[in-house]
């Protein structure tokens, strides 16, 4: 544009009527040079985009990150506000289903395959609230899994559910009770050997930052019963003892532990599983006692864990007199037992979850020919006050009873909504309402970390407990080490320590025993190892009988713990028990009768293994871990003094507290 037309354009502008700025604006544009207009709204294009972009991309991480660190276990104004717009949207069916609870096995399954995608479909279509989480068992053998595993599975349950999952497992000593190649915690009945309920407290923690890292949010633990039973074949060492004050103090530091790192807790078996002789899974249990006993002894746990904030109360199925005298009843399905004691009076107002309910300990009240018994079971259920019903036999049985049970009126609906709101509620204290699934980078970071296993390493150390020394076993000597003439080490056998040892277990097919021997034979390579179980003892009792008689030491190590519905053959009739089978029992029997001055018994498991034996040296572990095979090995060699005290009283044998200091360690 040239000078005049310039000129010609500025007078036009000054002639002419209106608004003058904006002449003036269109007059400053015009004359701006076309290539600087152009680059000018390009710039500002791409300056607004980029500004947009970064401005999505930062809403979308805040509204959608699937991952989310874990902290204490609390329930938001924003979490209940989920919880309740959550229960508004569902259907009856929907509201049911979040009542339900299946297992789950970890092992690898192909996500195309045939059995994941039932199992996905059961979740979808009856809207299933939570799984547990658990492993194929092979005879004695737990075929358990590493962490990774675990946590990728997690992660694809919370994929394929429509509403986030609560995930459970058992972890009654950590992960290791479901879990491989984590730290190998001791039973319970350990911790209470130590006397110690911060060191409770700290499994706890744990047990909950191992468990946020897999993507498990709920664990059926702590074991609140009172072992008071020595008969009892399937709590004993699951409990921490016999004493109702000091049980509740563990249970207590465990919730603690475990909800200030993110996890749930459930104090189990309501009311009280301790005092009974039968397994629960096999028949019904009965405890016997008045409601004086029940309150001082079975329930004061139970209200030290309500007290400290339990998350969780699973029932038992449990024949109880003195609070419900109903003989065709037990506690699962008893209103008198869940309404009246649990939520009334001990004042309860968190999750109510039942035993498993395919246990025989309640199918025996249900039988098929009354009708469809999981329906009915599960209808009973939900009417005595329960919120979660766990591993219905028959799902859709559960299912389609407790729907139509609301829609005939025998159930309102506003009950259903109580159990759900609270479920909803648990989902959200664990942050389930803003991410589901588990960052697997981090697990190798949080899980099994150094610290954790050598604190297990000192759990088991410290509650190891000698019973009884008679001065002739303890310390077995270690192998001398002296230089030889080229300057290695070489080893020489002391005079008189041969040594043998016999490992007795369920099975020789299990890992017990297994680092029990390798730490042996560390400081004894020349000893003799036997492993025997109930097939094994009788055919090997000549031999070992033998070799006992030629040895200086004996070492016997009971590899005895609860199982369910463990039964074993006595005089031609199965017989439920957490004892030795008959022929190891005759095998130890014999040694001790042969060789019981220079003999040392160990329990690896239940301490209660000794009761009519004529045992001098005798060693409690109250577990088969290998932590525990660890410190059972060091106390034999001296190498440790014996700190534990025995927290259950062993008829003929000892009382609770007992405590023996043990020999000096080798010069």
């Amino acid at each position: 544009m040239n000078t005049s037309t310039f000129a010609e354009y500025h007078n036009k502008i000054e002639n002419t009527g209106g608004d003058g700025n904006s002449h003036r604006l269109s007059f400053f544009i015009y004359f701006i040079p076309e290539r600087l207009l152009l680059s000018f709204f390009s710039t500002m294009k791409k300056l607004l985009c980029a500004i947009l972009c970064v401005c999505l991309f930062a809403l979308s991480c805040a509204a959608a990150d699937p991952y989310l660190p874990p902290g204490p276990v609390k329930l938001t104004s924003e979490g209940r506000r989920w919880a309740r717009q959550t229960l508004k949207r569902l259907s009856l069916e929907e509201k049911v289903g979040q009542m339900l609870s299946l297992r789950y096995f970890t092992d690898f399954q192909n996500v195309d395959g045939d059995a994941y995608k039932q199992f996905r479909d059961h979740m979808r279509n009856y809207h299933i609230g939570s799984v547990v989480l658990t492993v194929h068992v092979d005879g004695p053998l737990l075929l358990k899994n590493p962490p990774l595993e675990v946590a990728s599975m997690a992660n694809q349950l919370q994929r394929d559910s429509t509403l986030p999952l609560l995930i459970a497992a058992d972890f009654e000593s950590g992960l290791a009770s479901r879990v491989s190649g984590v730290p190998a915690f001791p039973d319970a009945m350990a911790f209470g050997a130590t006397a110690n309920p911060d060191y409770a407290e700290r499994l706890g923690a744990i047990t909950a930052a191992e468990a946020r890292a897999v993507g498990v949010h709920w664990d059926f633990s702590p074991v609140a019963d009172v072992n008071s039973n020595p008969d009892n074949p399937i709590i004993n060492t699951r409990s921490f003892g016999e004493d109702p004050q000091k049980v509740g103090e563990f249970v207590a530091a465990f919730v603690r532990g475990a909800k200030s790192h993110g996890m749930l807790t459930t104090a189990k078996h309501f009311p009280g599983h301790g005092d009974t002789g039968t397994d629960s899974h096999l028949g019904v249990a009965k405890v016997e006692g008045d409601a004086q006993r029940l309150n001082s002894v079975e329930l004061l746990p139970f209200t030290k864990a309500i007290d400290a904030g339990v998350d969780a109360v699973m029932v038992a199925h449990l024949s109880v007199p003195a609070l419900d005298p109903d003989p065709n009843t037990v506690a699962t399905v008893s209103p008198k037992i869940v309404g009246d004691v649990l939520q009334k009076r001990l004042g309860f107002k968190n999750i109510v979850v039942t035993d498993a309910m395919e246990m025989r300990g309640l199918t025996s009240l249900y039988p098929p020919e009354q009708g469809n018994p999981s329906a009915r079971a599960a209808v009973d259920a939900v009417k005595a006050g329960n919120d979660v019903i766990l591993w219905p036999t028959d799902l859709d049985g559960a299912f389609h009873g407790i729907v139509n049970a609301v829609k005939r009126g025998e159930i309102p609906e506003s009950r259903i909504d109580q159990s759900v709101e609270k479920i909803l509620e648990m989902k959200a204290a664990v942050g389930l309402d803003r991410a589901k699934l588990v960052d697997l980078e981090q697990v190798a970071h949080r899980v099994s970390r150094q610290a954790d296993l050598e604190f297990a390493q000192q759990v088991a150390d410290d509650a190891i407990t000698l019973v009884r020394d008679n001065g002739k076993v303890l310390p077995l000597p270690s192998l001398a080490r002296r230089p030889a003439a080229d300057g290695t080490a070489q080893t020489q056998q002391p005079p008189g320590t041969r040594l043998v040892a016999i490992i007795l277990t369920d099975s020789i097919r299990s890992d017990s025993g297994r680092v029990f021997e390798t730490e042996l034979k560390v400081r004894q390579p020349g000893a003799t190892v036997f492993y025997a179980d109930s097939k094994l003892a009788e055919l090997l009792k000549e031999e070992i009988l033998t070799a006992v008689k030629q040895a200086e030491k004996v070492v016997v190590a009971a590899y005895v713990t609860p199982v369910a519905a463990k039964q074993v053959m006595v005089s031609g009739k199965l017989v439920n028990s957490v004892g030795l089978d008959p022929a190891s029992l005759d095998l130890v029997t014999q040694i001790l009768d042969t060789a019981g001055a220079k003999t040392a018994l160990l329990a690896m498991g239940n301490p209660y293994v000794a009761q009519g034996l004529a045992v001098e040296t005798y060693i409690c572990a109250y577990s088969r871990s290998s932590t525990s095979e660890v410190s059972a090995v060091k106390l034999l060699f001296g190498e440790l003094q014996p700190r534990g005290t025995l927290p259950v009283t062993l008829p003929g044998i000892a009382s609770k507290g007992t405590h023996v200091a043990g020999a000096p360690a080798p010069r």
